[in-house]
């Protein structure tokens, strides 16, 4: 399956120590060579670079890694892939402009009998992932909703439902002001605030000291498919979880699945 990668901070904030350990997983650590991709949102708006290779041999990738572009909110993706051939149109994150803003989604999971919807919103690409990208959106659009992502998640919960319903649903949805993440089977996150510590990748001896790049006032919330770093304590989701974050701080929680179903 695919793997995620998502930050939101209240500070503009750099990716690179976090994207590197997603990268490694695109070809080298893990089998997601299919196609890798960025979403960066900064002061000028949203910023996407997606290539249908593996990050772990992308000069752009490489560069990323290197040079700090700093953003409130991020979503990367690695692709290993099941639905839709390895091609630009199939490759996470996907992007759509509605309400005034600049929306941006990736999905790591398989909704095998997923079908379009009707509305606006149509995928380009052969994917499952943008098809529910694109049903999201239309239920938005069909209510006339014009708002942001924070006021949209009561809207959202039910068709999160209906498309958990349909397979494994895990995925990252922002409209460059928050962030939401949610879970049907793996997701995980950490929250970095003073008084800052350092920080190991598993992927690799990378290390870093936050002391160094941080100020009191910081918060980051990073969210990965699996823990990028094995010295941090990662919370991690509950099948139907969902989290919304801004300016780094969880500021809203719930389920889009009952625990019974989940037993069941």
């Amino acid at each position: 399956m695919c793997q995620l990668l998502g930050m939101n901070a209240n500070v503009p904030t750099d990716i690179c120590f976090s994207f590197k350990g997603l990268a490694l997983r695109g070809g080298r650590t893990g089998p997601h060579k299919d196609g890798w991709g960025i979403a960066l949102y900064d002061s000028r708006g949203l910023r996407v670079i997606r290539e249908p290779l593996a990050s772990c041999d992308s000069d752009r990738a490489r560069f990323l890694q290197e040079h700090p572009f700093k953003s409130e909110n991020v979503i990367a993706h690695v692709r290993q892939a099941n639905v839709g051939g390895v091609a630009l149109a199939n490759t996470h994150p996907f992007t759509r402009k509605y309400a005034g803003r600049h929306w941006s989604f990736a999905h790591n999971g398989q909704l095998p009998d997923l079908r379009r919807s009707a509305g606006p919103f149509q995928p380009f690409g052969a994917t499952d992932s943008e098809a529910a990208f694109c049903q999201l959106l239309n239920r938005l659009a069909g209510t006339g909703f014009a708002g942001g992502l924070e006021e949209a998640v009561p809207r959202l919960e039910p068709v999160l439902a209906e498309l958990a319903g349909q397979g494994v649903f895990n995925g990252l949805l922002s409209d460059g002001d928050s962030l939401l993440a949610f879970c049907t089977s793996k997701l995980s996150f950490v929250t970095r605030r003073a008084p800052f510590g350092d920080a190991e990748l598993s992927d690799c001896s990378t290390r870093i000291d936050f002391r160094e790049h941080t100020s009191a006032e910081d918060v980051v919330s990073v969210i990965a498919t699996e823990p990028l770093t094995g010295n941090e304590a990662w919370q991690v989701f509950a099948p139907g979880e969902w989290r919304l974050f801004r300016s780094g701080r969880v500021v809203g929680e719930g389920r889009f699945l009952p625990q019974t179903s989940l037993a069941a």
